[in-house]
């Protein structure tokens, strides 16, 4: 684990409950959610989640495939703890997403929402190079994040006043990577929001399937 990555489990770490009441609701991307869980066929599907958080979307998740059996990530101990509080039954573990290709089984899907925020290029890379290892044929792959150009990552300042730093990707870097790795894209979207300083950003929203 690099520093930037440190200081972001610290920072969510001491945060875990003021983020919880923050974003527990995700209605506002039910709809994204909505689409993963459509493009997933398979009954008693395997689904691997990373930075679940407090299970804010393991919760959406299963209100809508109950028949999914989520594994659960985060760095984080605090948000397992959250996350095993708001999901009972449920099954959650440490682990770092660079380390996914540790795992015994193969999924059917992996969500990671608004994770890529805290990748960089080359770790974002590394993570679909590997998701394409454990996920099972016609897998999905559902990613998150905010969209703009990539050269003005950099370090931000959270609302409680905690530095951290934030990486931006653009859509149609992601596309270029996706499609080397052999998935196709099958839906897109953006939706205006707020950056955690109350700036203005575009939310990018990408679903795509292994070919």
């Amino acid at each position: 684990m690099d520093d930037k990555t440190a200081l972001v489990v610290e920072l969510f770490g001491k945060n875990a409950r003021l983020y919880e009441e923050k974003f527990m609701d995700t209605q506002q991307y039910h709809d994204t959610l909505d689409v993963f869980c459509g493009n997933i066929a398979r009954e008693q599907a395997n689904i691997l989640e990373l930075a679940c958080g407090p299970g804010n979307i393991t919760q959406y998740l299963l209100h809508r495939r109950p028949d999914f059996r989520i594994l659960g990530t985060d760095l984080a101990p605090a948000m397992l703890e959250l996350a095993r509080k708001n999901n009972p039954g449920v099954t959650f573990q440490l682990l770092d997403c660079a380390d996914i290709t540790s795992l015994p089984d193969r999924y059917d899907g992996i969500m990671a929402g608004f994770l890529l925020p805290y990748l960089s290029r080359e770790a974002l890379t590394r993570l679909i190079q590997d998701a394409v290892g454990i996920l099972r044929p016609k897998g999905v792959l559902y990613l998150s994040t905010m969209e703009d150009d990539y050269t003005k990552s950099g370090w931000r300042k959270s609302s409680t006043g905690d530095d951290y730093y934030q990486y931006f990707h653009e859509g149609a870097w992601l596309h270029q990577v996706l499609e080397a790795h052999g998935f196709r894209v099958v839906h897109e979207q953006r939706k205006s929001s707020a950056n955690g300083d109350g700036t203005p950003v575009t939310d990018l929203f990408m679903i795509a399937g292994l070919l």
